[in-house]
């Protein structure tokens, strides 16, 4: 029988409602004692790393979560890591690129609805995840709702529904229907690299969606404030303003300052291009970052992670377009 580490970090599932509403209060064992059927899947292990709801989680938390989940991983065949769904998508992707030659699966889960509750969804999410980490795989995984979704490609699209999670720009990596698992992506582990936790990474970077009109005199402030990089969710297939207020020229200026841009898509499916339009073309000319099929969860984390290794624009550009665990697809 496989050995699981479940790691608990708050979030929904942990929640009871309290005088100023829901708040994260029940602790990894409190919840595994509610599931006790995972018993019979597995020998599980518990710890509570801290007791957040998921909007408080911020990059500080990512680099403890790492490194609990790499100590786990050195003793135990697979991680759980119980977190709050607003910010899963989050973490999971930052999780993905910190966990380097990754032989075991790490599986991100949560629920829509307290574990406490008669009709909570926890329970189901439970049984799938363990279901889903003593499995022959290797990866970051959200399972939810059934679905086993590639860290660097889930997107919470639902605020209440139960089927919170979509896979973007990829299929999902399998389901889980009735007990039994189906995979789309076997996600096989490879055994002959060690496991390295690289945490390098450097939080300032600002995600801005565009809006018609964004005033220029905005971004100055990203100079101001020391910000290393910027994702821009830019029009359809990335598209920027350049009559009246010339965004083109803006980004220019902050590319001048070392501030690396990279252009992405308000459209939450397929590609943006910036080779198909003018207001996209003259982004392309000036060396701004396309960020191709990457969720804007996948773009910002991968940013902040290779702020971490390199602050030379060239270098930048270069790491951004490289495919690392499964978060971008060039194209053809």
């Amino acid at each position: 029988m496989k050995k699981i580490l479940l790691l608990s970090t708050g979030g929904t599932i942990a929640s009871v409602q309290g005088e100023s509403g829901l708040a994260p209060t029940l602790t990894a064992r409190d919840i595994l004692n509610l599931t006790p059927e995972l018993s019979e899947l597995c020998d599980i292990d518990c710890q509570t790393v801290f007791n957040l709801d998921s909007s408080n989680i911020q990059p500080e938390e990512w680099r403890i979560i790492a490194h609990q989940v790499f100590e786990g991983l050195k003793k135990y065949d697979g991680v759980v890591v119980l977190h709050g769904t607003d910010t899963m998508s989050y973490t999971a992707s930052m999780l993905s690129f910190m966990l380097v030659n990754l032989n075991k699966p790490v599986v991100l889960t949560g629920s829509q609805l307290p574990a406490v509750q008669p009709d909570t969804d926890a329970k189901r999410n439970l049984l799938c995840s363990f279901l889903v980490v003593t499995q022959s795989i290797a990866g970051v995984f959200i399972v939810f709702d059934g679905k086993i979704i590639r860290g660097v490609r889930a997107v919470k699209v639902r605020t209440t529904s139960l089927n919170a999670f979509d896979s973007i720009n990829a299929p999902a990596a399998g389901y889980v229907e009735n007990g039994k698992i189906r995979f789309n992506d076997p996600c096989p582990a490879v055994m002959d690299k060690p496991l390295l936790l690289d945490d390098r990474f450097d939080p300032d970077v600002f995600l801005l969606k565009l809006i018609p009109g964004t005033r220029l005199e905005f971004f100055d402030c990203f100079i101001n404030m020391g910000y290393k990089g910027i994702v821009i969710e830019g029009f359809g297939m990335g598209g920027l303003h350049f009559i009246r207020r010339n965004l083109v020229e803006k980004l220019r200026q902050l590319m001048d300052a070392g501030i690396a841009v990279v252009i992405t898509t308000q459209c939450l499916y397929e590609i943006s291009d910036l080779t198909v339009y003018e207001v996209g073309r003259k982004a392309a000319h000036e060396g701004i970052i396309p960020g191709y099929d990457m969720t804007s969860e996948a773009a910002v984390t991968k940013l902040m992670w290779v702020l971490g290794h390199t602050q030379d624009l060239r270098e930048i550009k270069k790491m951004m377009l490289t495919n690392y665990c499964g978060e971008i697809s060039m194209p053809k």
